[in-house]
């Protein structure tokens, strides 16, 4: 269901938000507000602040000022694991998949905030319905996968915590064009099962086609924002990202 179709509802809004990393401001007055069961893309050249933003929303960094606010709460001073509680997953970039733990394993640690057996087992069954490629690999090593098999079980994993918000970082990284396609055609899935999705994406074109809305971060500020179908045509962003 497309954002559109359903009453609106303000599911993260970020008011004035900066980030500094030592010395170096990584994020000035970013303002961004996300309806529940959109995907919004943020697009941006390579140290723009895309993971930063999505860093200081799952809390793995703090903020210097500003604030997020997440289903009417404010989680600026959360904790990490109080924010995948309150229902946000996020899927960092490069995978990062325990090597050494089976797929099975993996799943299960996704899952490490909920306490019903019964509901985390229906759930990996879930996900080895939506990844078969998981399934069939369920024993063996997460570092034996290749590439686009460890990126379907980081996002599997990002599900198994259940979230109503979904923090994408570059989903397709250093995958071939046809993983590529079913990575993009799983998120499309997510989309219609009501997960809200924040999408950090280098490959603009791909994220503005599925994308609802999309903000370009300029170093480490939002200069353009708007519907995707916008974005795709406006001549800055055709000039700087599409290519």
């Amino acid at each position: 269901m497309n954002a559109h179709e359903q009453p609106s509802f303000t599911i993260l809004e970020i008011q004035n938000l900066d980030v500094n990393y030592g010395g170096i401001q990584a994020l000035e007055k970013i303002n961004l507000t996300i309806q529940k069961g959109e995907v919004v893309t943020l697009i941006g050249a390579n140290g723009a602040g895309k993971t930063t933003t999505l860093r200081a929303i799952s809390k793995i960094v703090n903020p210097k000022s500003g604030e997020i606010i997440y289903s009417g709460r404010n989680i600026t001073r959360r904790q990490v694991h109080e924010v995948v509680k309150l229902g946000i997953a996020h899927c960092p970039e490069g995978r990062r998949v325990l090597a050494k733990q089976t797929v099975f394993d993996n799943l299960l640690l996704g899952a490490y905030i909920r306490s019903n057996q019964a509901e985390i087992k229906a759930d990996i069954q879930r996900q080895f319905e939506q990844f078969p490629r998981l399934a069939q690999r369920r024993n063996q090593l997460a570092g034996t996968l290749s590439g686009g098999e460890q990126q379907m079980l980081a996002i599997a994993r990002a599900l198994m915590s259940r979230p109503q918000l979904l923090l994408l970082d570059e989903p397709s990284l250093g995958l071939a064009p046809a993983i590529v396609r079913e990575i993009f055609s799983i998120i499309e899935n997510l989309r219609a099962t009501g997960v809200t999705i924040l999408l950090v994406e280098q490959n603009a074109n791909l994220a503005l086609q599925i994308a609802d809305r999309g903000y370009v971060l300029e170093a480490g500020s939002i200069t353009i924002t708007g519907a995707a179908s916008e974005l795709i045509s406006d001549e800055r962003v055709k000039k700087a990202y599409l290519g």
